[in-house]
């Protein structure tokens, strides 16, 4: 497609909300559902091709840069004002929402990979580190997804007595410590460890299990039940 070719000079079947009403959204680039949200583009410049100069500025990184972007920084993007960059990031966590949502039921958490399922949605595009609880009854279900501490994670930052106080609050059976490396990369680091020691130890002491530990990095993860390094 010739970049400076605008919608309205395509044929209607490949105008891309056209293509979405006939075949559905799967069957659009990423830049053609960019352009519904944009709906317009400028005097010189298609719709298409504002949404194309948006992707190509984070082209290294991908789609999911998007995720932690602000209206200024969209609005730097010729033909995206205000307006346009809100319904953006109006859609994209709305998109983040529906990843999260149980679908009418509860799920369990019975093993490494139900756990890395439930979390990736809700910690790989944090830009902070974010160590997080997720609390389960003894069917393994999910009573609460709790953000305890932001930050590098080390001891001072997560304390017996706050994480603990959530599984009393919710009357977990068990829990799952969770946090995310923003650079993508799960390998534990030694506070990692040391955290996690401190908390399955105190675990016995109060009567509650913990399951694991799940680092999740970059649409992957590193479980520390998987790797045998639950003491």
């Amino acid at each position: 497609m010739v970049k400076n070719t605008m919608v309205r000079d395509l044929p209607e079947q490949e105008r891309p909300r056209e293509k979405l009403i006939s075949c559905g959204a799967q069957g659009l680039s990423n830049a053609e559902l960019l352009a519904i949200l944009l709906r317009s583009g400028t005097k010189e410049m298609s719709v298409l091709h504002v949404a194309e100069n948006l992707l190509s500025l984070y082209k290294e990184r991908g789609l999911s840069t998007i995720v932690n972007l602000s209206v200024t920084q969209i609005s730097k993007v010729h033909g995206i004002g205000a307006v346009k960059a809100a319904t953006i990031l109006a859609a994209v966590e709305l998109g983040r929402r529906i990843a999260q949502e149980p679908l009418g039921r509860k799920f369990s958490l019975n093993t490494p990979v139900d756990a890395a399922n439930y979390l990736i949605p809700r910690l790989r595009y944090e830009n902070k580190e974010k160590f997080a609880v997720v609390l389960l009854n003894v069917k393994n279900q999910v009573l609460s997804f709790k953000v305890i501490s932001i930050g590098i994670l080390n001891a001072s930052l997560v304390h017996p007595r706050e994480v603990f106080n959530e599984a009393i609050v919710n009357s977990a059976s068990s829990m799952i410590l969770a946090h995310n490396h923003p650079s993508g990369d799960c390998a534990p680091s030694d506070d990692d460890m040391a955290v996690t020691d401190r908390l399955v130890k105190a675990g016995r002491i109060i009567g509650i299990t913990v399951a694991d530990h799940i680092i999740i990095g970059d649409n992957k993860y590193m479980s520390f039940r998987e790797r045998g390094l639950m003491k």
